[in-house]
């Protein structure tokens, strides 16, 4: 099994590394999935770490049966999405989806078949400015690997061939499912503190209170990853950690709050909300968490510009 055609959905943070690498392999099909508007834009190429790349723009049908399909959507933009994942996915086409959370492998599973979907995650710190830019040599990269044994299986022996030699970073892993909720948990950590306080990823070695809130959600999220047969002792602890960042550093959610974009939260705090509730395990710390975030998105929109010409009156209670 050879790997010759890689299409990519979702050209942002995730996609632009995955972009820089495969551009290198010369006897690959490369493309990202556009149509319209978007489509447009993408042909103008993408600004990578000071390089603009030019891989070809494909519609959904152009990419069908591809050998292998990336998904780098944000959380929001995947279920508007599925109809256009199902007709890429032929009978011979891996998905691969590098999104954040730990349901997206199910939720396209469900569309596509489970068969067709290699678990995945990716870490790399990233920033938007002027295109994208990451440092190639302290990205810790793709993770991947089956669910169960044969764990070097055909198409990941073929996905290890594809990323040789490219500069990206990888590895396999036969623990993967344990490997996506341990990323998880350094999102839902580490991201929503630091994006309520507006603040960078120094907070958590400088200040105790933020430690206590990190220290309510993690717990958790450990309880339910328990209840659900998740053993989070099993990963490497390379996975424990994220990529080498600065103090001022800000993650995705807060990234999306300066940016007034619409965050992930509901794929972080939400999803754990759900399946603390479905588990019947108490989660006071993600449910605070969530309508804090969501509140603050309420706060881009406009919905507290408030001014003297307001006749709304309010009472103290």
């Amino acid at each position: 099994m050879k790997i010759n055609s890689v299409a990519i959905l979702g050209a942002g943070a995730v996609g632009s590394y995955m972009i820089w690498g495969l551009s290198s392999k010369k006897d690959l099909r490369l493309g990202v999935i556009g149509e319209g508007k978007r489509a447009k834009r993408l042909k103008q190429g993408c600004f990578i770490n000071d390089q603009m790349y030019y891989p070809e723009v494909w519609s959904f049908q152009e990419a069908h049966n591809v050998d292998l399909l990336i998904v780098s959507l944000k959380y929001g933009a995947l279920k508007p999405a599925l109809d256009s994942i199902k007709t890429i996915v032929g009978k011979n086409t891996t998905v691969m989806s590098l999104m954040n959370g730990v349901d997206s492998e199910e939720i396209i599973g469900e569309v596509v078949g489970n068969e067709h979907v290699l678990p995945a995650l990716i870490k790399v710190a990233s920033r938007k400015d002027n295109g994208y830019r990451f440092d190639p040599e302290t990205t810790i990269g793709i993770i991947f690997g089956e669910k169960q044994a044969p764990f070097q299986s055909e198409r990941v022996q073929a996905i290890e061939n594809l990323f040789e030699n490219t500069g990206l970073h990888y590895r396999t892993s036969e623990f993967i499912q344990e490997e996506i909720w341990s990323k998880f948990r350094l999102n839902v950590c580490n991201n929503l503190p630091q994006a309520i306080l507006g603040v960078g990823v120094g907070c958590y070695q400088d200040s105790k209170h933020m430690k206590f809130i990190q220290e309510g959600l993690r717990q958790e999220l450990e309880a339910i990853a328990c209840a659900k047969g998740i053993d989070l002792s099993k990963v490497a602890s390379s996975s424990t950690r994220g990529s080498a960042v600065p103090a001022w550093a800000h993650y995705s959610t807060l990234q999306d709050l300066d940016a007034k974009r619409p965050t992930e939260i509901d794929m972080f705090s939400g999803t754990l909300i759900k399946m603390g509730k479905d588990l019947g395990i108490p989660t006071p710390y993600n449910k605070y968490t969530y309508h804090l975030i969501k509140a603050l998105e309420e706060k881009n929109e406009g919905l507290f510009d408030y001014d003297q010409n307001d006749s709304r009156e309010t009472r103290a209670k």
